[in-house]
């Protein structure tokens, strides 16, 4: 049993040795011993194996040849066997089935030579196989193993591979929705601006469209404005036509009154009858040389409304010439009367002693017959003081007024802003209102901070804001009379008491105010002022009140509207007071000088037009207030303007300016006959303040 397992030892290290990787082969044995001869050297062990051989073997070998095998063969391109000892521990071989495997492979392969084999063999056969068969086992295991290793590996791999499959796949999907939702972006952001560009074409197209309506509007506009305005010019053109046919005939009954054959036959008169004649041919020639079918101009129209107040202005020049030379008559035929009542009495006064001299009544007889044409010293003198107070109150601010400083400007503004604001809002408001309006000229012109457009201004800013602020309102007060008045006239008396108030309060306000008035209406004083030598015939339109621009003088009619605005303004002055004010001061301007103002215009020529047109404003305003101060002594006057003035009135009043005279009769009539004048229309009841 020990050389058996020695045996196993030495295969084990013949497998192991790199000279004895031999392959055994069955063919060997039944070629013989003869198969070994054809080896050039003849295979043994090494001296390690027989180390190994001698260290195992507890009994010594039996002496022999150096060790041979029979049956083997060298193979070196034989292929190595795996390192590993075999499964089955050392001497541990079942030679039993060892050797029914030999027999089992004998009879499944009959081999006669295998029979032939002796027991060494078969058993050393047998021990190879077994061997091989190990090895085989192992080998196969090993490729199990290794194919298992395989498989997973193969298997892990597959997975890795699965899932980058799966992470490429991810990502692919990934890239096409990115590029999806990239396509899509670029779609819908093509699509908002094609939606865009689109909404802008259309705004485009509306804005077009707008502009074409605009444009069509406009167009339409300005033909009905060019239809309008040669509807007006028409209308102007044939109104001009009327007044140009009025002056006309004015011009001709005007010059109709210049008679050189008159019984004033003493007074030449042939330098008016010259000039008349050439201010008839004047307006003749203006008439023919308008075309057929065409209407004057408004230059035409100045000039032949030039050439008419040139014939009144004659006519009445012509007229004072004639009072005069009458008058001239008059003392001369008193005095011829005196000095033959003289030789009279001196021839009496030789029968009898001398009588007493005449009575009182006579020698008011002997009072000038004619009227003034113009106002009295004293009125001239109080009329020439407002004006200087005016024009002093004007050159004290010239350097607030001309002042280039952007800050003074503003300032100046304003100031202005405020001292106009506050009257162009006077209108027949409630009591609370006025009073209001009231409030905020008075603080204003108490040099207090008020709010103009926004901001605080005060006329204490300025060392000349104060006669800035005075001269502007008083003017603006004017200038409400000129406008709103003339109008609407029962604005007179909510801005009539504003005034009266601040006139109260301030009276260089007032005086402002006075100055205003007379200087644009010097009908208001009253006063005609004379045409002085040099002064051209616009700017005297100018001084009697005319507007005079580069169009020419202002129509009659409108110049008439102005004065009545102003002169019914004065007259409400006169004739309110502020409620609010101190009640035991004396009026400043009251009711004495609205009698004055009508007794010195009764002291005056009337003129064609003016008169009767200013006397009916005045005494439809400011009548019924002097009837119950003056009573009967108003009366009187009265009846004096209804029997003696008023025929004075018709003689200077032609036929186309009959409507104010014929307003003026009515009026004197009715009050006469009711012995009554009734409250003006718009005055401030005492409701009013309680509203």
């Amino acid at each position: 049993m020990p050389a058996e397992s020695l045996r196993w030892d030495t295969l084990e290290a013949l497998k192991n040795s790199s000279k004895g990787k031999l392959k055994y082969n069955t063919d060997w044995l039944e070629k013989g011993e003869g198969v070994l001869e054809s080896v050039n050297t003849t295979p043994s062990l090494s001296a390690w194996v027989l180390r190994q051989l001698s260290s195992r073997s507890p009994q010594k070998a039996a002496p022999s040849s150096p060790v041979s095998v029979t049956g083997l063969s060298a193979e070196p391109s034989a292929p190595a066997r795996d390192p590993s000892p075999p499964a089955e521990p050392r001497g541990a071989v079942d030679w039993e089935e060892v050797q029914g495997d030999a027999v089992e492979n004998t009879q499944k392969d009959p081999d006669p030579s295998i029979s032939l084999l002796s027991a060494r063999a078969t058993q050393v056969e047998g021990c190879i196989r077994v061997c091989e068969k190990n090895h085989r086992d192992k080998a196969q295991e090993l490729l199990r193993q290794r194919l298992e290793l395989q498989e997973e590996m193969v298997g892990a791999m597959a997975s890795r591979e699965s899932e980058q499959l799966k992470r490429f796949e991810e990502l692919m999907e990934l890239k096409r929705r990115q590029e999806y939702q990239s396509v899509r972006d670029m779609l819908e952001r093509s699509s908002q601006e094609a939606l865009g560009r689109q909404e802008k074409l259309k705004e485009e197209h509306r804005h077009r469209m707008k502009i074409q309506n605009l444009k069509l509007r406009e167009a339409e506009l300005q033909r009905l404005r060019e239809a309008e305005l040669e509807r007006q010019r028409q209308v102007e053109g044939r109104d001009r036509l009327r007044r140009l046919n009025s002056v006309q005939e004015e011009v001709l009954q005007l010059n109709t009154l210049i008679d050189p054959n008159s019984v004033q036959a003493s007074l030449d008169l042939t330098g008016y009858s010259a000039r008349g004649n050439q201010l008839c041919g004047h307006v003749s020639e203006i008439i023919r040389t308008t075309a057929e079918g065409e209407f004057p101009s408004a230059e035409d129209m100045a000039r032949a409304e030039g050439a008419l107040q040139e014939m009144r202005t004659m006519i009445g020049g012509m007229r004072q010439d004639i009072e005069a030379a009458l008058e001239k008559k008059r003392r001369d035929l008193a005095e011829e009367e005196e000095r033959r009542k003289q030789l009279e009495l001196q021839r009496q006064q030789e029968v009898k002693p001398q009588t007493a001299a005449p009575p009182a009544e006579q020698k008011g007889k002997q009072r000038k017959a004619g009227l003034q044409t113009s106002a009295e010293e004293s009125t001239l003198k109080w009329y020439k003081e407002l004006q200087e107070i005016s024009r002093q109150c004007a050159a004290s601010f010239e350097e607030l007024n001309s002042s280039k400083d952007m800050q003074t400007k503003k300032l100046r503004m304003e100031l202005q802003k405020a001292a106009s604001i506050p009257v162009s809002q006077i209108s027949s408001i409630s009591g609370s209102k006025l009073r209001e309006i009231f409030d905020k000229i008075d603080v204003l012109l108490s040099c207090k901070s008020v709010q103009s457009a926004g901001r605080p201004v005060s006329a204490s800013q300025h060392p000349q804001g104060l006669d800035f602020v005075s001269y502007k309102l008083a003017e603006k007060f004017v200038k409400q009379g000129e406008e709103e008045v003339a109008s609407h006239h029962e604005a007179a008396f909510p801005i009539a008491i504003v005034a009266s108030g601040i006139w109260e309060r301030h009276p260089k306000v007032g005086d402002l105010i006075l100055a205003h008035l007379h200087k644009k209406c010097p009908y208001s004083v009253p006063c005609y002022p004379p045409m002085k030598e040099g002064t051209s015939i616009e700017e005297y339109q100018r001084i009697l009140g005319y507007r005079v621009d580069d169009i020419g003088v202002e129509a009659q009619d409108s110049f008439l509207k102005r004065m009545s605005g102003m002169i019914r303004l004065y007259a409400a002055i006169i004739q309110l007071r502020w409620p609010y004010g101190n009640k035991q001061a004396a009026d400043p301007h009251g009711l004495n000088h609205g009698w004055r103002w009508l007794a010195q215009m009764l002291n005056m020529e009337p003129l064609a037009d003016i008169t009767a047109t200013l006397l009916f404003d005045f005494l439809e305003v400011c009548g019924n207030a002097l009837m119950k101060q003056y009573q009967g002594q108003f009366w009187k006057l009265i009846l004096m303007i209804k029997e003696e003035y008023f025929p004075r009135i018709e003689a200077v009043t032609t036929t186309g300016q009959m409507g104010s005279v014929m307003r003026l009769k009515q009026f004197l009539e009715d009050c006469l006959k009711r012995r009554e004048i009734p409250g003006p229309k718009g005055h401030l009841s005492s409701s009013f303040w309680r509203s």
